[in-house]
């Protein structure tokens, strides 16, 4: 391990020497994620991200409200590989877009506000659709970092984008979130819109940051295990009978 590596790439490399030294067989059901952290004393987030990466490497299949299970073991030309992760992705899309948000609120025009209202109305199209994808709420995030009037800030923020469907641990889990209908949150776009049009760089970057913190909130929903989202299930369902009991 180099100094470089993150927590999730050592564990997953723990995870596929376990393998190889026959300590799960094929067909094996992983330890529970909670299990897993409190062994390695990692968090569960980096759990579920040495999982996926090892998901992506063919080496377990991760089955919804289950768990991950062996699906082959490691050969000696079996060389760990590691991507950028969905996480990663958007913490740095945080980093950059609240920024950049900031920014186009001082230089955006009527013609870029128009054109951001009709990407939150698309994004509620798409979301109605089945099967939809998720192109309108891309152009809406790249509009506003053409908005900034600075070449550097657009490139980036389009190559955080393009790295959304090209490294594959990052594709995996996006397509996990929509597998689970998570989708983008219209409000939290309307938010955005209704900051850069009042000019408030301040809102507009408090605004993004929120947005961007409830899409990294929702990818760790998406790989929840089923004890988690049984007890979700049960406080939902607690919530009702209160609010049917007060009415």
């Amino acid at each position: 391990m180099t100094t470089q590596d993150r927590l999730y790439q050592e564990l997953a490399r723990k995870l596929i020497d376990e393998l190889a030294a026959g300590k799960y067989a094929v067909g094996d059901r992983m330890p529970a994620e909670r299990e897993l952290s409190a062994e390695y004393d990692v968090s569960r987030p980096t759990v579920r991200e040495a999982i996926i990466a090892m998901e992506v490497q063919g080496l377990v299949e991760v089955k919804v409200g289950s768990g991950a299970y062996v699906k082959r073991l490691p050969g000696k030309e079996d060389i760990p590989g590691f991507n950028v992760t969905a996480f990663e992705l958007t913490e740095a899309r945080l980093l950059f877009e609240s920024e950049a948000a900031a920014l186009a609120a001082t230089q955006i025009s009527d013609e870029e506000l128009e054109e951001l209202a009709k990407r939150v109305e698309d994004i509620a199209l798409e979301n109605q659709t089945e099967g939809g994808t998720e192109e309108a709420d891309r152009e809406f995030h790249l509009a506003i970092a053409r908005a900034t009037r600075n070449t550097a800030v657009y490139q980036t923020i389009e190559e955080l984008w393009k790295l959304r469907r090209t490294s594959p641990e990052s594709a995996l889990l996006h397509a996990k979130a929509r597998f689970a209908n998570i989708k983008p949150v219209v409000d939290e776009h309307s938010a955005i819109l209704e900051a850069l049009r009042n000019r408030d760089p301040k809102a507009a970057r408090a605004a993004m940051r929120t947005h961007l913190s409830s899409v990294l909130d929702s990818l760790l929903f998406a790989t929840e295990e089923k004890a988690i989202e049984e007890a979700r299930k049960a406080a939902a369902a607690k919530r009702r009978r209160y609010t049917q009991a007060a009415n």
